[in-house]
């Protein structure tokens, strides 16, 4: 077969993507690739599909077990030989995937970067056949990337070892800095560089300023997403399971994930969430980076990414089919303070001066009013129209500002009256005249500013406060005690205007603004029955629903409508194997259903 016809009858695909075949054909030429693409765009077929071309094994280094696996389940779905090497593997299951290396039977197989640094394993594949390596995520060789990680940057013994043999370098989030450290780090000769455009027309980017803690912003935006998956991130272990307990309250399939959970359960919310027996899970960075499940239609950052590589990759796991998908981020001025917290406690390093520069660029593309796409696309150094509708700066009028001088001298008098002691919550109580033990014990409910703010709720206060916080008006000291700065004394006496978006002071300001493509004008009733079909056969196959058909490859199919072979072969997504293996269910749904 020829790579056109490879790519029908593995993959199910009439065409290739945009730079995909530009790939494909360096590889086959045996030349050494830099490819950064979005997230979704295909990167993984650009070295799956020559190797199927290619006499010899292809070797791919992927940084967890989870991408791994996930990649191995899909290879196999589609009918093409592969597997993994990892140190979960019972001994014996190990020896046999040895020997069917050695005879020739695996086509592509994963590995971990720490395995390149086993000799035992250096001397197996000095005795295969490799066509040519692969390095995935590759920006975790960088040391200015956002995960860097030692056993990546160890990867230079692939042309140390096997001069001879190309590589090819993967990653969907690079800027020039960190590209030329792949390139050099990597010992890349001439390598065919290939970059896309960082616009991802099908995801839908919303920032705002978080209101309280968020919860009824976020129960306004997945108002949406009723019957979707999707992941909230949230910054620690602690809130994962508060936010999860509250879904779960309001009737949400949500569970936690981080770091802290036992292995059992981690892999058990795992399973559940790519089997769409979880709709939510709420989680750390700890989850996601391994995750090939297609049809994530949105994700909430519940409070600010400490850099823009993180946010960008953490919402890249939205809409991996193409299909409409949404991201929002909700974050404070708080947040900042939290993450320059973390930033100070690191060793005084260049590399701590360049993580105040990345959460610098990070706060200022949260609070830019210019569109959210082209932000990101100039922070990695390319460049991009305006998104016109995929963003909220571009898809909203100007926001309606008002002046909040007033409550913010009241506020900036508390702060300044209670003795610059206490934290916002408890200043926030007496502007609003509580009669909380602690305040009377102290006195407070004998001030001036006791009880003059009950205009505002606590929440529209907090709001106030973290305005003055994004001025420098106030500071946060130790203990999480709130002073004035020389500029906030300034409000105070009047020398400065303080303006406030109207709409951050109602929780109003969230809702989805889901687009619509070719693929969301299908039958409802009909892709159910779909879904419901793919789930069964999942669960007999222990195999994600998403491998099986993709929710674009459903929506299409209740579009269609084929009823014969030859018509299910002209659905996206459906390749001659995939036919062969589920197609005839398919087939007799749709065929009762007519």
């Amino acid at each position: 077969m020829d790579k056109q016809q490879t790519l029908k009858y593995y993959f199910g695909y009439d065409a290739f993507r945009p730079l995909q075949e530009e790939i494909v054909d360096a590889i086959l030429a045996k030349q050494d690739v830099l490819m950064v693409l979005p997230t979704g765009g295909g990167k993984s077929l650009c070295y799956q599909l020559p190797s199927l071309l290619m006499e010899g094994i292809t070797v791919v280094i992927s940084p967890l077990l989870a991408l791994m696996y996930d990649q191995v389940v899909a290879l196999k779905a589609n009918g093409i030989s592969a597997a993994m090497l990892s140190s979960m593997q019972e001994l014996e299951e190990s020896m046999q995937i040895q020997e069917q290396l050695k005879k020739g039977e695996i086509k592509l197989l994963y590995v971990a970067p720490e395995r390149l640094t086993n000799d035992y394993f250096l001397a197996l594949l000095h005795r295969l056949p490799i066509n040519f390596f692969v390095v995935d995520e590759a920006h975790c060789v960088s040391e200015w990337g956002h995960e860097f990680r030692e056993n990546y940057r160890k990867l230079s013994l692939l042309k140390e070892q096997f001069p001879s043999v190309p590589v090819a370098a993967f990653t969907a989030t690079a800027t020039k800095a960190v590209e030329q450290d792949i390139i050099a780090n990597l010992g890349l000769i001439n390598p065919k560089r290939v970059r896309g455009s960082l616009f991802r027309s099908n995801l839908i980017i919303n920032a705002r300023h978080r209101i309280g803690d968020g919860r009824e912003q976020l129960i306004e935006f997945l108002k949406a997403y009723q019957n979707d998956s999707g992941i909230i991130y949230t910054l620690s272990r602690k809130s994962t399971e508060a936010v999860a307990r509250f879904l779960q309250a309001r009737g949400v399939m949500a569970k936690a994930y981080h770091a802290g959970l036992p292995t059992e359960e981690k892999n058990s919310v795992y399973g559940d969430f790519v089997a769409d027996k979880v709709q939510i899970v709420v989680a750390t960075i700890a989850f996601g980076m391994g995750i090939d499940k297609s049809n994530i239609r949105f994700v909430v950052h519940m409070s600010l990414p400490k850099t823009l590589e993180n946010f960008y990759q953490e919402i890249g796991r939205a809409g991996r089919d193409g299909l409409s998908s949404e991201t929002l981020l909700l974050f404070s001025a708080q947040d900042i303070v939290q993450q320059k917290m973390f930033i100070d406690d690191l060793p005084e390093t260049p590399y701590r001066e360049h993580a105040y520069y990345k959460l610098e660029s990070m706060v200022r593309f949260a609070n830019s009013e210019g569109c959210r796409h082209q932000s990101v696309a100039a922070y990695f150094d390319d460049r991009i129209e305006i998104c016109k509708d995929k963003c909220d700066n571009c898809d909203t009028s100007p926001a309606e500002k008002i002046d909040i001088t007033e409550a913010a001298q009241k506020l900036l008098s508390a702060i300044w009256r209670t003795g610059q002691t206490y934290g916002l919550h408890y200043v926030v109580d007496v502007l609003r005249g509580s009669k909380e033990q602690r305040l009377v014990k102290n006195g407070h409910n004998t001030l001036s500013v006791y009880s003059i703010g009950e205009e505002y709720s606590k929440s529209q206060w907090l709001t106030i406060g973290d305005k003055l916080l994004e001025l420098h008006a106030i500071e946060i000291g130790e203990f999480k005690v709130y002073k004035l700065t020389s500029f906030g004394a300034e409000v105070i006496r009047g020398m400065h205007r303080i303006d406030l978006k109207k709409e951050r002071l109602s929780i109003k300001n969230a809702e989805p603004k889901k687009s619509m493509s070719s693929f969301d004008d299908y039958n409802v009733g009909i892709y159910d029955k779909l879904k419901e079909l793919r789930i069964r056969i999942a669960s007999v196959n222990n195999i994600p629903p998403y491998i099986i058909f993709s929710d674009k490859t459903l929506k299409d199919l209740s579009i269609k409508l084929p009823q014969n072979k030859n018509e299910m072969l002209e659905v996206h997504g459906v390749g001659e194997v995939k036919f062969e293996r589920y197609g005839e269910e398919f087939l007799a749904l749709l065929a009762s259903r007519a």
